[in-house]
This record gives structure tokens, C-alpha cells and sequence, in this order.
């Protein structure tokens, strides 16, 4: 039997599988963090024929080309409004390098908070919003991950409902894939605010591979309301109840913070930006926002720190770094999702080490299995270090994303501490140089203290070998963005 055949593609295919990882070598690591890289190239060089179509899927961080055209003209427009920022040496001297590196990496300066508001429960924070909805003249622009009609936030669709019958412009940019997974309870909310007359967009649809695809994990989680370009809601909480329509018994806590100023505008501009990039459309007066002037005194001085894909710079984890290091008594960190790369990890550590008092608040809950093993792989390495973390008890799941360092500085969005949030999602976070706002967040993260639990060392050493198999192993596939 002549054999010769099968040698030859044998040998083609082992020289095919090889061309494979070498191709890896020069597209991988371009524009990629080391460990993103290390991981990708193991995968394509254990099984390239398996690692290939899965890094084509969701191996790119990078926009589509229309998209990132649309995002960059947005940016000059961005750029053109905050010309008047008002100058870091407003605040504080040990910030004021945070300020500048900001707006050298968003051209977001230093902006006002005329009045603010921290919203810590649930349901609060929604009336809030449905009353300012109700008293709107112009237009009302909210832009969420979720957005979802339910017990909890009938109250607000129904605000937005009759403020587009009496002509105010309503305009929603929801996730495709945040909104789309609750089904029918979606659908119908988006055809009751069309028959209101609201327009509704979705943010990064989801496509097939080819022209105009976007990675699937590639998200708008940007939560925000502005309102006549006078009130500006910001935080972690979604349009949705408090369980997000889950089976289980968790629940969600929740952090939005109300403002009145010229940081509203920044808000405006991101809004503008984002629903160009889906509609190609600038609307009305409302695309030429006009910030009140900035005296320098007076009210809470505060900035915008947008982050995603179409920034050249992973600006949120550049910014929580630097915050930490500029800590020298403490830092407190409420996140759900804390799964730090090396150099966010070496940040904290290297706060304790030097004898900042460094607070982690989690939750003995979660609702994502990966994330939960992968954030736990770190808990070792962090109370060797001399951190504090706390795990709030169930049912309540701590959704807040905020941080304060020392007494005098706080930020408070939508990002996660996560690679999903540094690299892959559309995020905003405020910057806020004041020492009310920062005592409002440390008096929140002592009420989740109180209802938490502090990890102990040898409690934690004693888990079971299993489940610290199970989150190395997640550890090491939240490298794969």
C-alpha cells in the first residue's frame, strides 16, 4: 500500500499548523498587555486550530474601522467644548498630578459640581430620577448597560413616557447585549418609550464575523443620565430591579451620585459621542454643550474619566494606579469584580507595604462563577501583604464601584476592576477632589463593614485544594481579552 500521500499531508499540515503559531508571534502581542499575550499565544500554539478562530472572535479589542472614524471625530468635538477646563491647581496639591493625567489621556479638565447628591438605595435613587425626568423641558438622554421595565422602575419609564408625549426629546442608548438577554421584558419596554414617541438605540450590536464586527464581550457599560444639560446621574446602577430578574435570592446594592455644574457637560459630550458612533446623527443644541464658567471656588471640584476601546490608553486602571500610590494613610476599595492585573495588584501591595491602611470590599456572593474563582486566587497574596478584606454577607451583592484615598478623594462609576472593564468596556468613573463626597463613601463602605466578614489568613489557607484549583484556573483564563 503506497503510504507516500498520507506522509506528504502530514507533512503539510504539521508545516500548516506551524505557519499558524508563527503568524500568532507578530499579531498577538501588538498593542497587548504581556500576560494577554503569554496566555493567547499558548492557546494558539497548544491547539492553533482551535486558538485562531477563537482569537478572531474574541481576540481584537479594536472597534470597527467606521466606528473608530466615528469615535475620533467625536473626540476633536470632545476636545473643542473642554478647551475652557478650569486648571488643576484647584485642587489639591497631591492630586493635582491625577488632574493632569486625566485630561493628557481624555481631554477631560477639572470641572464643578455645583451640588451633588450620593444615592444609596435602590429604589431612591430611581424616584430621583423619575422626579428630575417629570420636571425635564428639553430633552433627557440616558445611556445604560440595562434597561428594563419591571416593579422596581416602572415609576421612571413611565416619567420618560409622558415627558416624550409633551415633547421633550428622549433618547436611551441601551447595551445590545445587557438589554437583549431579558428577552421579551426588553422588547417591551423599548416598544411602550417608541410608542411615546422616545428614541431608542442599542450601543455595539451584535453582528456576524465580517465588515462592521465587533467581539461579542465588547460593551457599553456606561450608566448616565443627563438632563437638559443641567443634572447629570452617575454610578453603578442599572434600570432594573434590584435582583435583575434572578432565580436566586441576590440582590444588588447599589452607588449613583447626582450632579448639578459644569461637570454636567463632560457627561453630555460622552453621551454625544457615543450615540454618533450608532447613529451618525449630532442632535440639535444639544450637540454644542456650553459649561457654565468655573471660578475656581465654590461647589466640589470634580472630572470625568471615560475609558474604552476607542482610547489609546487603558485610562480607569492608569488612573486607579496612580491614585493608590498617591494614598499615605488609606485606601478603601468597593468592588464587585476584583480580578487586578500586575500592576494594579503591585499598587496595593506595595500601599500596605509601606503602611497604608488598604480595606477590599467584596461579597460572599456572586453572580458570574469565573469571575468569582478569579478574584478569590488573589485573596492570599493580598492578606499576606497586610490588606483588609471584607465579604458582605448574602443575599446582598455590593454592585458599588468606588474607591477613596485617604479622606479627600473619591471615584465613584461603572468600572469594575477587572480586564474586562480596563480594556474591553465603555466605562466612566468621576474624579472627585472633595472631603464630603469622600466622607460619604467611607461612611458607606463602614455600613457594608458592619455587615460583612473580614478574611482571616489561616481561615483562608484551610479552603479545599479543589476550589483553589478551580480559581487558579480562572486566573488564568481572565487573561484571555
Amino acid at each position: 500500500m503506497d503510504v507516500s500521500w498520507l506522509l506528504s499531508f502530514s507533512t503539510l499540515w504539521l508545516a500548516f499548523e506551524w505557519l499558524l503559531r508563527l503568524l500568532a508571534l507578530f499579531v498577538v502581542p501588538r498593542n497587548r498587555h504581556p500576560t494577554a499575550s503569554l496566555t493567547w499565544l499558548m492557546v494558539i500554539f497548544l491547539v492553533p486550530l482551535l486558538g485562531w478562530p477563537l482569537y478572531i472572535l474574541i481576540g481584537s479589542t479594536k472597534l470597527p474601522r467606521r466606528r473608530r472614524l466615528a469615535k475620533a471625530q467625536l473626540l476633536l468635538l470632545l476636545r473643542h467644548i473642554e478647551r475652557d477646563n478650569t486648571a488643576p491647581e484647584v485642587v489639591p496639591e497631591k492630586y493635582r498630578h491625577l488632574a493632569k493625567l486625566t485630561e493628557a489621556l481624555t481631554g477631560m479638565g477639572v470641572r464643578t459640581a455645583e451640588d451633588w447628591q450620593l444615592l444609596t438605595c435602590y429604589t431612591e435613587s430611581l424616584q430621583a430620577m423619575a422626579a428630575d425626568v417629570a420636571q425635564a423641558h428639553c430633552y433627557v438622554h440616558m445611556e445604560f448597560y440595562t434597561f428594563v421595565a419591571d416593579g422596581e422602575t416602572e415609576e421612571l419609564i413611565r416619567a420618560l413616557e409622558q415627558a416624550a408625549r409633551r415633547g421633550v426629546t428622549v433618547r436611551v442608548l441601551y447595551d445590545a447585549f445587557g438589554s437583549y438577554r431579558y428577552g421579551r421584558a426588553f422588547l417591551r419596554t423599548r416598544k411602550r418609550l417608541h410608542q411615546a414617541g422616545a428614541h431608542m438605540q442599542a450601543a455595539l450590536p451584535l453582528r456576524l464575523p465580517g465588515r462592521g464586527y465587533t467581539r461579542v464581550d465588547l460593551r457599553n457599560h456606561r450608566k448616565l443620565v443627563v438632563i437638559d444639560g443641567e443634572v447629570v446621574y452617575a454610578g453603578s446602577q442599572n434600570i432594573i430591579a434590584r435582583n435583575y430578574h434572578r432565580w436566586d435570592s441576590i440582590v444588588y446594592s447599589e452607588l449613583m451620585i447626582r450632579m448639578t455644574g459644569s461637570i454636567v457637560s463632560q457627561f453630555e459630550a460622552i453621551f454625544l459621542e457615543d450615540w454618533y458612533a450608532e447613529t451618525r446623527q449630532l442632535v440639535g443644541d444639544a450637540a454644542h454643550p456650553h459649561p457654565s464658567e468655573d471660578d475656581g471656588v465654590g461647589g466640589a471640584k470634580v472630572q470625568l474619566l471615560p475609558s474604552g476601546p476607542e482610547f489609546e490608553y487603558d485610562n480607569n486602571i492608569k488612573l486607579f494606579c496612580a491614585a493608590i500610590y498617591a494614598a499615605s494613610q488609606s485606601v478603601t476599595i468597593i468592588n464587585p469584580y476584583f480580578v487586578p492585573d500586575e500592576s494594579l495588584m503591585q499598587a496595593i501591595i506595595s500601599a500596605s507595604n509601606r503602611g497604608v491602611r488598604v480595606r477590599i470590599i467584596n461579597s460572599a456572593v456572586m453572580d458570574q462563577w469565573m469571575a468569582a474563582h478569579a478574584q478569590r486566587s488573589y485573596y492570599e497574596e493580598l492578606l499576606r501583604a497586610g490588606v483588609d478584606i471584607y465579604l458582605h454577607k448574602a443575599p446582598v451583592l455590593v454592585h458599588t464601584k468606588a474607591m477613596v484615598i485617604d479622606d479627600d478623594m473619591a471615584m465613584i462609576g461603572s468600572s469594575n476592576m477587572d480586564m474586562r472593564s480596563f480594556q474591553l468596556n465603555h466605562e466612566t468613573t468621576v474624579l472627585a477632589y472633595n472631603t464630603q463626597i469622600a466622607a460619604g463613601l467611607l461612611a458607606l463602605a463602614d455600613r457594608y463593614i458592619a455587615e460583612a466578614n473580614q478574611l482571616a489568613l489561616p481561615q483562608w489557607l484551610r479552603r479545599r485544594p479543589s476550589k483553589q484549583l478551580l480559581d487558579n484556573i480562572a486566573r488564568l483564563t481572565s487573561s484571555l481579552q
